[in-house]
């Protein structure tokens, strides 16, 4: 994942944490949602051997050395934090725009971390990757032209180049250090840049779609990280306007939606706004990412107006697709069977987010 916003798309408010939306009393407003408690610092995690913000870690180990871990405690999901057992660290800087972390875990092979926010394992990462691609890609039939917003370590490019009807691929991505500590330590998931199809732009995803000409996507993809800070606008209205704009008629979108364990508010948001701005389908799915907060991610799947797509059960299934297996490596996650069932929604969720019982 790579991206960023918080709840109040329609409310205004107030530092006690409550808002009012004209309708009714005030509300409570989720403190995941609070964002400036992201730079409140007694809410930044600070290592120590035994105990990190208010958690306790393992003791030291055996050998009598600190154990090295590494430690999330971020207002998007409040009084929760995951710890991985650091083997070394690979690389750790600070590019224009976040902190950059890459380093040897025990269990899931090397992490990629962004502002203490883990975005990938080498693990792990296909089942993020694959159905972030494919759930779009095989909802309609021979894909021509896609954009990816975000994407920098290049793993969404992998997955988009196993299919051999797209023509052309624009990535826009803000971040270059990314991209180069990708191509150095993940290999295996930067190869998506070495397609010649692939056309890298370095920048702001929102202004590189203000230029973009009407129509010119068959599907976008947003692979962006947790909704705090700057990245707000990638999940407000202006944003999803200019991606419809973006897409042809019958285009797609897939939009990294959060998780459904900590983040209904948010889905609901994003659901409601979408259903306002795309005219044709709108649709939740989900995975199950073990080193992502509560182990499961959402995404928002949207097609523009014209010829309707029905993303449950996919009219370009990959097993049809020549060749899609094997492309740079076989697939690990992603079928047709999981295509289908990450739109089976638990009753919590259909109860909680009131737009998913239309």
């Amino acid at each position: 994942m790579e991206g960023g916003a918080g709840r109040g798309l329609e409310c205004q408010k107030t530092m006690d944490g409550r808002a009012n939306d004209g309708n009714g009393p005030e509300k409570e407003i989720p403190s995941c949602c609070l964002k400036a408690r992201a730079s409140i610092p007694e809410l930044d995690a600070k290592c120590h051997s035994t105990v990190v913000s208010g958690w306790f870690s393992d003791a030291p180990s055996s050998t009598d050395k600190p154990c090295k871990q590494v430690y999330f405690n971020n207002p998007m999901w409040p009084g929760e934090a995951h710890s991985l057992k650091v083997e070394k660290i690979l690389f750790q800087d600070k590019s224009d725009y976040q902190e950059v972390l890459v380093f040897e875990s025990l269990a899931y092979g090397k992490v990629l971390v962004l502002d203490g926010i883990v975005q990938l394992t080498e693990k792990d990462e296909c089942a993020y990757q694959e159905m972030i691609t494919h759930l779009p890609l095989c909802s309609i039939p021979s894909p021509k032209t896609v954009l990816v917003v975000g994407g920098g370590d290049g793993a969404v490019l992998r997955e988009i180049c196993r299919h051999g009807s797209v023509e052309h691929i624009d990535i826009c991505e803000i971040d270059k250090m990314v991209i180069d500590v990708s191509k150095k330590f993940f290999p295996e998931l930067a190869i998506g840049f070495d397609d010649p199809r692939v056309n890298l732009h370095v920048g702001d995803a929102v202004e590189f779609l203000k230029n973009v000409p009407r129509g010119k996507y068959d599907a976008i993809i947003v692979d962006s990280s947790d909704p705090v800070g700057p990245a707000q606008e990638l999940v407000e209205k202006p944003f999803f306007e200019t991606i419809a704009r973006a897409l042809r008629t019958g285009g797609v979108l897939c939009n990294m939606a959060e998780s459904m364990w900590l983040h209904t508010h948010l889905i609901e948001d994003m659901i409601s706004i979408c259903r306002e701005t795309f005219k044709g389908s709108v649709h939740y799915a989900w995975t199950s990412v073990p080193t992502y907060p509560s182990g499961v991610i959402g995404f928002l799947l949207c097609s523009t107006e014209g010829p309707p797509v029905d993303f449950i059960n996919p009219v370009n299934p990959i097993e049809k697709v020549e060749g899609a297996g094997k492309q740079c490596r076989e697939l690990r996650f992603y079928n047709t069977e999981m295509h289908s069932a990450a739109f089976a929604l638990p009753t919590f969720l259909r109860r909680e987010v009131r737009s998913l019982r239309h």
